[in-house]
């Protein structure tokens, strides 16, 4: 199974810009973790700078490395972080909605 996650909101506090000051909630880093450890595959994806740059992708690709390390200093593991959204099976994040959900309530009113 592979599975994405987002970053902000999702494995650390979202402090709207201010990455620097992102605390890891490390519970679900060690969930995520299992997930790794028993063969899944784990990515982590962030729209990071996309907000504050009006969807410049090469000013939020300047943030990988940072973020990258700060993933690697909350001890997460992972294969592959992205800076934007790959394919995947399961996405987890702070502000999905399920899309079935999303349009039952909306379509018809």
């Amino acid at each position: 199974m592979v599975y994405a996650f987002d970053v902000d909101g999702t494995i650390c506090t979202n402090t709207y810009g201010e990455y620097e000051s992102s605390r890891p909630y490390e519970d679900r880093i060690k969930y995520i973790n299992s997930l790794y450890d028993r063969g899944e595959t784990v990515y982590y994806l962030t729209a990071r700078g996309m907000g504050r740059s009006n969807n410049d992708q090469m000013r939020a690709y300047a943030l990988y490395e940072f973020t990258k390390n700060q993933l690697d200093s909350w001890g997460a593991k992972y294969h592959q972080l992205f800076m934007g959204k790959p394919n995947a099976d399961i996405f987890v994040d702070d502000k999905g909605s399920h899309s079935e959900a999303f349009f039952s309530e909306n379509l018809h009113k």
